[in-house]
């Protein structure tokens, strides 16, 4: 028999080409710029287990089948990738990318990336590969990298928002390939938590936000990287990040030249002009207020103009914590090792929560490396409300 645990349902791109206004500014297509708030707290959640290093056998080949089953039939099911834990529903049938809207809360103007297990799909998904794009593909597929590609009509306007391009990636975490090989569909995912709320990089995370909202989790654990994806738009020179993530800047311009990170201050921040996940609004934001602290040795300093509040602290491993903090710290990972704290960010964020604290103050790396990826994070959920 499957491992399986019911858990209880609960309410809740400059130079050449087109004009900018025509790049960024795209008009949304049948999608208006609703939440979905549909009722979807009925469903009674499955928590599929599977152990990520025993794929082979009978145990864990019945639960990856039992969940590529639900996405054929229309279902929704969070999985891990070597990312964050997405929230996944077959990406050519628009009713079940809907169900991703409904159940995340989540605005219709926002589009969501579609993960693929086959090369072969791409030409179903896009009608054009650039030369720029293909090297990408071949040297960061499978792996954490977003490219945006003109679609073809084969893709709902439900996942890309009614725009021009799509984002299509292929992931490198064995469950998350051996899922959607199975299903024979792309799989439509965005990260699977509430809208703007927290990323996910464990079961419980999901379970947290979507209990009750989605047909099944699979659960292989935590997640490795712990930040989202780079999406990149391949088709401008230079070429564009929208969002920095687990590849870096540096790593693109090594294989596809110029790369430049995108300005938001470039662009009315509308519902109908952001033109990738996540750009110019409040993201992976906890409950309690975010504040942001350039200099470590001044945590202290800043700590004081929080008496009062229940004050948490994310802090790094290799550094002393500060005397005479009445703080909750939680231990992020290494100052030394950003890939460790880009893995722990997320949770330390969602453990600072569920400990009550009112105000949380994090540190800020450098903007190098994947500690692009983490700033921008931070900056997001640190915007108000």
């Amino acid at each position: 028999m499957p491992a399986e645990i019911p858990t209880q349902p609960q309410k809740q791109r400059r130079g050449e080409g087109p004009p900018t206004n025509e790049i960024f500014l795209w008009e949304l297509r049948k999608v208006g710029p609703q939440l979905h708030t549909k009722d979807v707290s009925n469903v009674k959640t499955l928590r599929l287990v599977v152990d990520p290093e025993r794929l082979e056998t009978t145990e864990a080949q019945s639960v990856l089948e039992r969940a590529a089953g639900i996405l054929r039939s229309g279902g929704l099911v969070a999985f891990p990738t070597e990312t964050v834990y997405g929230l996944g529903a077959n990406a050519l049938d628009a009713d079940a990318v809907t169900r991703i809207f409904a159940a995340k809360q989540r605005p219709s103007w926002d589009p969501v990336i579609v993960h693929i297990a086959e090369h072969s799909i791409v030409d179903r998904l896009v009608t054009e590969v650039s030369e720029t794009a293909r090297r990408l593909i071949t040297a960061f597929w499978p792996g954490p990298l977003t490219l945006l590609l003109p679609r073809s009509e084969a893709v709902p306007d439900a996942v890309t928002a009614g725009r021009p391009l799509v984002g299509i990636r292929m992931p490198s975490h064995t469950v998350a390939f051996d899922l959607i090989r199975r299903a024979g569909v792309p799989v439509a995912a965005p990260s699977a938590n509430l809208f703007s709320r927290i990323s996910p990089t464990t079961a419980a995370h999901v379970l947290e936000d979507l209990d009750g909202r989605i047909d099944a989790v699979l659960d292989a654990g935590p997640t490795p990287h712990g930040v989202e994806s780079t999406v990149l738009n391949p088709n401008l020179s230079p070429m564009i990040i929208y969002r920095p993530g687990a590849i870096t800047s540096e790593e693109i311009a090594r294989v596809g030249g110029a790369v430049e990170l995108y300005q938001t201050e470039k662009l009315v921040e509308t519902a109908a002009g952001l033109p990738s996940p996540g750009v110019g609004m409040r993201h992976y934001a906890p409950r309690a207020r975010l504040v942001l602290v350039e200099a470590p040795g001044k945590i202290a300093e800043v700590a004081a103009l929080y008496e009062g509040e229940h004050l948490g602290i994310l802090w790094p491993e290799d550094m002393a914590t500060p005397r005479g903090l009445n703080a909750t710290v939680f231990p992020w990972g290494r100052w030394s090792a950003r890939e460790e704290m880009a893995r722990d960010l997320y949770a330390g964020l969602r453990e600072l929560d569920a400990r009550g604290c009112t105000v949380v103050l994090c540190p800020v790396p450098e903007d190098e490396g994947i500690g692009a990826a983490i700033r921008d994070r931070l900056q997001k959920a640190a915007r108000k409300r």
